[in-house]
Parts: structure tokens; C-alpha cells; sequence
């Protein structure tokens, strides 16, 4: 497969059209920002490390019946994916209290949170990623009443499969986003899962390793993702070939 032009380029990934008009090139970049773009740096091995980091983690969504954007590996910081329509709602689940809900509810953080929760976003950086409800979204045609049932249908089957797996790895799952999008018709999980959406804390002492130690300028970022991965058997060593 040959990567071709340019497509999008968002804060940390781009986007590149192939030879092959149902699949695209997902390129990570070291670029990491936060506060909707407000905050801006170059951290080394970052995007080889997430790219790395989303082929795992999506090959184990997959194996558990969930269907996925990523095809392949394609180069060290760059994947093979289904060209997908994307959906402009953001899938939440927190199990934990933690960032937004927060600022928003003034809880503290670190509470469990029985059931987990599910929100909905409108993905829109000029907005903030404001808050929805279903249906907001109906009414402005972001999604269906089909689709968003699917779609968090699919985001808490995440959250079955990777709680344990993080937890088995002596981490925990505090929350995540999901993005979805339609392949063929199908709703089907995009854009990527990696610390970078996501936030994991030490089981035992709730050390932050995930993107908030970028946000609260905690340092060692890449150091944390690549522990995260070291605890998951992740090889982010052995060698890429292109599909």
C-alpha cells in the first residue's frame, strides 16, 4: 500500500489518503497538546510509542468482537486504517472521578464511580467539546438514535475488556474517550486509544501515568506511557514492516 496526500492534520495525528480508497495512513506525531491546543510541545518517541501503544490495544478490542478502525502496522509511528465517515460525538466512561466531572460537580477526586458513567460530547475544538445529550444529537443529525445506541453499547464492551486488562497489569482505568465512525455502514471504533485519551493510575499509589502528567506539568510523560506499556508486554523494540 502507498501513503499518497495529505488528508488532515489534527494536534497530534495526521491523516494521508493511500492507493486504496477504503483505507488510510494514521501518522503520529510527537506534537502533544492540551487545553484544546492552548498548550503545545515536542516530546521524543511520542508518536512511535502511542502508535505502538493503539495496534495493541485495538488488536484486543477486535479479538474481543469489537469492530475497529486499524487494519496494520505501516511504519513506526504510522498505521493502516479504514477509511471511516467519522461520527462527531465523543463516547465518555468514567469509572473514577477525575477532570472535567470534577470541576463540573465540585467532587472530589479518586471516587469510584458505581456505575460508571456515560457522557456525550460534541467534537468541536473552537466550542471546548461541549457537552450532549442524546438528543441534541438526533436533532442536529451528529448521530442517530441507532447509532449513538450502538455506539455506547460498543464503548462500555470497551470498558469490560480493557478494566481488566489494566487491571491485571496493576493499573486502573479511570476514564476514556471513544470516536466512532460508519465503514461500510458499520459502526466501527476510530481515531485511537492510547494514554493520550484516556487516564490510567497506579493501582496502588494512584500515580498518574497518563496524559494529566502533561496537563499538570508532572514531567516524565513518554517515561509513564512507556511503563504503561512495558506492564502490558507491549514491544515497542521489535521491528515494523509495511502492509
Amino acid at each position: 500500500m502507498k501513503k499518497t496526500t495529505e488528508l488532515y492534520a489534527g494536534k497530534a495525528k495526521s491523516v494521508y489518503n493511500t492507493d486504496h480508497p477504503d483505507y488510510l495512513i494514521l501518522s503520529f506525531r510527537n506534537d502533544t497538546s492540551a487545553f484544546d491546543g492552548e498548550k503545545i510541545e515536542q516530546l521524543e518517541r511520542k508518536g512511535e510509542v502511542n502508535n505502538k501503544f493503539n495496534h495493541f490495544i485495538m488488536q484486543r478490542l477486535e479479538a474481543a468482537g469489537i469492530p475497529t478502525q486499524l487494519e496494520s502496522l505501516f511504519s513506526d509511528t504510522e498505521s493502516v486504517v479504514k477509511h471511516l465517515e467519522m461520527i462527531p460525538v465523543e463516547c465518555v466512561v468514567r469509572n473514577i472521578s477525575a477532570g472535567s466531572l470534577c470541576r463540573r460537580l465540585g467532587i472530589e477526586e479518586g471516587l469510584e464511580l458505581t456505575p460508571p458513567t456515560f457522557e456525550l460530547f460534541l467534537k468541536n475544538d473552537a466550542l471546548h467539546d461541549p457537552m450532549l445529550n442524546e438528543s441534541l444529537a438526533v436533532t442536529f443529525g451528529w448521530a442517530t438514535e441507532e447509532q449513538l445506541t450502538k455506539m455506547k453499547q460498543l464503548t462500555f464492551q470497551v470498558n469490560d475488556v480493557l478494566r481488566r486488562l489494566f487491571d491485571d497489569a496493576g493499573m486502573l482505568l479511570v476514564d476514556y474517550k471513544l470516536e466512532f465512525g460508519l465503514f461500510k455502514g458499520e459502526i466501527t471504533l476510530g481515531d485511537e486509544f492510547s494514554p493520550d485519551g484516556c487516564r490510567l493510575w497506579d493501582k496502588k499509589s494512584r500515580e498518574k501515568l497518563d496524559k494529566d502528567r502533561f496537563r499538570q506539568g508532572l514531567g516524565g510523560v513518554v517515561e509513564a506511557y512507556l511503563d504503561v506499556a512495558a506492564r502490558l508486554g507491549i514491544d515497542m523494540m521489535g521491528p515494523v514492516g509495511k502492509s
